[in-house]
This record gives C-alpha cells, structure tokens and sequence, in this order.
C-alpha cells in the first residue's frame, strides 16, 4: 500500500514538473527564472536587502536583524533537510535542467524556502507589494530551469513560512545599546 502512494505521488511530481517544462519554454521566461535564481543563491540577495534595511531603517533595525535570521535559518534548515532526505535532482534526458546547481539534493527546495522566508518575515517591514507573488514566482522558476520537481517547491515554501513567522514574532531582538521600542 505504501509503495503504491509513493509511486502515485511520484508519478504525480513528474507529471506536474513535465507540464511546467513544457510550458515554460519561451527565452523571457527563462531568463526571468535566471534572474530570480541568482539573486536566490544561498539566500545572498534577500540577506542583502535584511542587511540595507537594518543599515538604513535604524528605528526598526532590531526587527531587520531578526528577519534576516529568520531567512539565514530558512538555508540552513532546507540545507540540514536536504542531506537527510537526499532526494535527487530530476534527471530527465528528454528536459535538462537550464542551470547548474551547488548540490545534487532536491528536497526542498532552498530557494523556495528562503523566498517564503523572507517574504514572510520582511514583509512589515516593506512597502505592501504583493510579496507572495515574488515567492510563487521563485518557487515556479526552480521547476522552470528544472532543478527541482514540484514538491521541492512546496516543501521549501512550507518551511520558509514556517520560520519566517518565527521572524515576525511580537517582541523584536534587542541589540546591544538600543532599547526595545
């Protein structure tokens, strides 16, 4: 019973990765996913923006700092996740992924999570956009160059969230010489 539901939901994954790639094939879109997969690498573009706002937003630095942890424990966890699962990338001969990656892991999915973190946890602190969307857009562009199958994306959103929320909580860090607001 149990490898019946596993094999479903993998057969599931495929089928989904398979349509996303098949849509996906337009150079705009690709470059898109590109673009939003540099600035996801190992979480360095979200802790940089983390970085200016507790530079630049000295009232609300404590917040800045602790959103930013929240988005680094979102990497770090998927990463501590992602060597215990050990979960390939897709390896399909017929879509080979569009960008290299710095492990061969895929489950969840890094880039998702510390998008979902960040998010989550820096969108108070932000002009209200629609953040989740840049999430979603994230999360598709890792199926888009095919480093990842659906359920990585999920799970990495489900984590980034997850901590992120962690980020937001009520009382702020204090940092050394500042009282709390």
């Amino acid at each position: 019973m149990q490898e019946t539901w596993t094999s479903a939901a993998l057969g599931a994954d495929v089928a989904a990765y398979r349509a996303v790639r098949g849509q996906a094939v337009h150079r705009s879109v690709v470059d898109a996913a590109l673009g939003l997969s540099h600035f996801g690498e190992h979480a360095l573009g979200w802790l940089a923006i983390g970085a200016a706002g507790a530079v630049l937003d000295a009232p609300r630095r404590g917040q800045w700092v602790q959103a930013s942890l929240a988005v680094a424990a979102a990497h770090g966890g998927n990463v501590a996740v992602k060597r215990v699962v050990r979960r390939p990338r897709p390896d399909l001969a017929d879509l080979p992924a569009r960008v290299r990656t710095p492990s061969a892991l895929s489950f969840p999915s890094a880039h998702a999570a510390s998008t979902f973190a960040a998010v989550t946890a820096f969108g108070p602190l932000l002009p209200r956009l629609p953040w989740r969307s840049v999430g979603v857009a994230m999360a598709l562009s890792r199926v888009v160059l095919g480093v990842h199958y659906p359920s990585d994306v999920v799970a990495g959103a489900v984590l980034g969230v997850t901590l992120g929320s962690a980020g937001r909580l009520r009382r702020p860090l204090v940092l050394p010489g500042r009282r709390p607001s």
